[in-house]
């Protein structure tokens, strides 16, 4: 009983997209942060450019900068990936633009130069990150702004509801997706909570832990019509599950080794 409710109010309250709008999400392999690894940074031009050259999709993260512009990269703090400390936040984006990434002659890109760099040429899944402090409608207007004219396909996907919430009512044109996971935890209190994500998000797609699935709940809204995306895939078995129970996988090392393995054999 409590598993057709909650169907029903699916059905209500997180309509399924219209295919057309989101068939481009299907069947692309996104090099999660780029196709970075030796030499190529994550989150850089360089690991850009190369899955780029190799035709694969885009997963990028996005930051906000002290002066509001929406800046490519993953940690809240700058240690881990430069060689400066603190916050990203507190700097300016042309403070950030000189900063290098991980030693390399690449620096900290804007959305903008990013979506330059790949000028319609693969799809692009951009992830805003997102905490309970984070200013939502200041983030979302930074990525909206730098998408007004952005002719490629591209999305915005968070783990926060906030954020495909605020897309869906301010910027309906720009496909939106909720990031999940259920990390093993399947008690019916969870079930209902992720059901609760969905209708307050209202998102066009799910990109959803690989290491959940197959999932009751993710392949009951792939039926309905949302594409699924999954991540990180980062082995062959992975990519393998991925293959079985999503849309497209999210990868990285020995999953887009896996994926080039593939792909050599059925040209081969």
């Amino acid at each position: 009983m409590l598993y057709l409710l909650s169907f029903l109010l699916d059905r209500l309250l997180a309509p399924a997209p219209v295919p057309a709008r989101v068939s481009w999400l299907h069947g692309v392999t996104y090099a999660h942060r780029g196709l970075h690894g030796a030499g190529l940074p994550e989150n850089s031009p360089s690991a850009f450019a190369a899955a780029i050259a190799a035709g694969y999709g885009i997963e990028c993260d996005i930051q906000r900068s002290s002066d509001g512009m929406a800046m490519v990269f993953h940690d809240w703090d700058l240690d881990r990936l430069t060689s400066e400390k603190g916050p990203l936040i507190e700097r300016s984006a042309a403070q950030l633009c000189q900063i290098s990434i991980a030693g390399s002659e690449d620096t900290i890109p804007t959305l903008r130069q990013l979506l330059d760099q790949i000028g319609g040429r693969v799809p692009l899944l951009i992830e805003i990150k997102a905490r309970p402090s984070t200013r939502i409608p200041a983030i979302c207007l930074a990525v909206r702004r730098m998408l007004e004219g952005y002719r490629g396909e591209v999305a915005v996907m968070s783990f926060d509801p906030r954020v495909p919430r605020w897309f869906a009512r301010f910027s309906p044109h720009v496909v939106r997706g909720l990031v999940m996971m259920e990390e093993g935890n399947r008690t019916v209190l969870a079930r209902t909570r992720r059901h609760m994500m969905l209708w307050r998000a209202k998102p066009d797609f799910l990109a959803y832990d690989v290491t959940d699935l197959p999932s009751r709940f993710a392949a009951a809204q792939r039926r309905r019509g949302f594409p699924l995306l999954t991540w990180t895939v980062r082995s062959p078995e992975l990519l393998e599950r991925a293959a079985r129970h999503a849309d497209g996988p999210i990868a990285e090392a020995g999953g887009i080794q896996a994926r080039l393995a593939v792909e050599e054999a059925e040209t081969a």
